[in-house]
């Protein structure tokens, strides 16, 4: 337990079929950039620890930390794409918002109960056009997920 009400959850961001080439990087603050974990042709991953609130009766979980952006109830993560990520000769500068929100009570409950878990989100890398993604990633309402935690290893 962090605070009081505050339970400290592992998450995992994994960015499948990345642009080669093009860095990625996760925003903490305003400007601070933090590499991925986890770097394959296939995959970028990055792994992340936030503090989370108890929800009250059918409240949502609320993330707190500094790689947390946005008001309480609508809380999100961004993973930054080309020269946002410190990459000074891409053709690309991006955000892509990746949403918490999709983090129910219940995974809350999981991830807090079972340390050897982390709660994973896997997002696609590229946009319609093949250019790396951006802007708000829609993603299912059951797209995180509690997986077994292996640091730095990515299935």
């Amino acid at each position: 337990m962090s605070r009081q009400g505050r339970s400290t959850i592992r998450l995992r961001i994994v960015v499948t079929d990345p642009v080669p080439g093009v860095a990625l990087a996760l925003q903490s603050g305003r400007f601070d950039l933090v590499a991925p974990t986890s770097v394959t042709a296939s995959a970028v991953a990055f792994e992340l620890a936030v503090e989370a609130s108890q929800p009250v009766a059918d409240g949502p979980v609320v993330c707190y930390g500094p790689f947390t952006q946005g008001p309480p109830t609508e809380r999100f993560v961004y993973v930054t794409v080309g020269t946002r990520a410190g990459q000074p000769n891409s053709p690309y500068e991006r955000r892509a918002k990746i949403p918490l929100a999709g983090i129910t009570p219940a995974l809350f409950h999981h991830a807090v109960t079972d340390p050897g878990s982390v709660l994973e989100v896997r997002v696609g890398g590229r946009g319609r056009d093949g250019s790396p993604v951006c802007a708000s990633v829609r993603l299912p309402a059951d797209a995180w997920r509690l997986v077994p935690f292996h640091p730095g290893k990515v299935r």
